[in-house]
């Protein structure tokens, strides 16, 4: 089912593509997801006539634009702000996602957005800003007003550093170092899709992780697998890894 996905999006963009050349004018896909990005990065290589933007650099959803010639610059990303009184009531990505939602908005309309403090950023295209500056007035019980903003902040990242003792550098114990649980548990998460490498659903219980790659636990977390640290006197492995918090 994966697979017929990701051949059904490849399809669409290298049809985007065509249009692109036949036509002569640049066309552009909806925001990716990250495991559709990564997909398309790999079949698209960026260059005078293929651009990958999400707002900023560093943008975890993106889209891919077909340029109709090496000096078109065409984006039509917009940064939305709007500020937020959190003193007595605050509220997370869940809620700014539900208030995006209730509005019956695709997903892929919309880029990253989160709460930085008391401002809300949220990146889409120029006409969903200006449907999302009328229409989204209230967020989790918060009254905000959106409003286009020159400037295209970065979304900052924190992360702490974690070492803990796995029996392997296969996915299941490497999960079940993570999420604390037994071995047997950490593959049925796996079994019911909870796992992510890479932002790709896991399907093997004994694939082996490789350094640098992004595991996904749902309801656990985010983190990038760094690689062995040392061995245990029994021989066990110190793995090393990032947590995003």
């Amino acid at each position: 089912m994966q697979t017929n996905k990701q051949d059904s999006i490849l399809v669409r963009l290298r049809d985007l593509q065509n249009q692109a050349l036949r036509t002569h004018r640049h066309l552009e896909s909806h925001f990716l997801e990250e495991a559709d990005l990564m997909l398309a990065q790999k079949e698209f290589q960026s260059d005078s006539l293929v651009r990958f933007d999400g707002g900023y650099e560093g943008a975890r959803k993106k889209k891919v634009i077909f340029q109709s010639d090496e000096e078109d610059d065409f984006s039509d990303i917009v940064c939305l702000w709007s500020a937020v009184d959190q003193r007595f009531r605050t509220i997370g990505h869940r809620d700014v996602l539900g208030s995006l939602m209730g509005l019956q908005i695709d997903r892929n309309s919309f880029g990253d957005f989160w709460i930085e403090d008391k401002d809300i950023y949220i990146y889409t295209t120029n006409q969903m800003g200006d449907f999302l500056s009328t229409h989204l007035t209230s967020i989790g019980r918060h009254s905000v007003a959106f409003e286009k903003i020159e400037a295209h902040p970065i979304q900052q990242f924190q992360t702490k550093h974690l070492q803990l003792v796995i029996a392997s550098n296969r996915i299941d114990a490497i999960v079940a170092a993570l999420a604390h649980v037994s071995r047997a548990k950490a593959k049925e998460m796996i079994h019911n899709g909870f796992v992510q490498i890479n932002h790709i659903p896991l399907v093997k219980v004994d694939e082996v992780c490789n350094n640098n790659c992004t595991i996904s636990i749902r309801r656990v977390g985010r983190f990038i697998y760094l690689g062995t640290a040392h061995k245990t006197k029994k021989d066990r492995i110190v793995a090393e890894f990032e947590q995003f918090i």
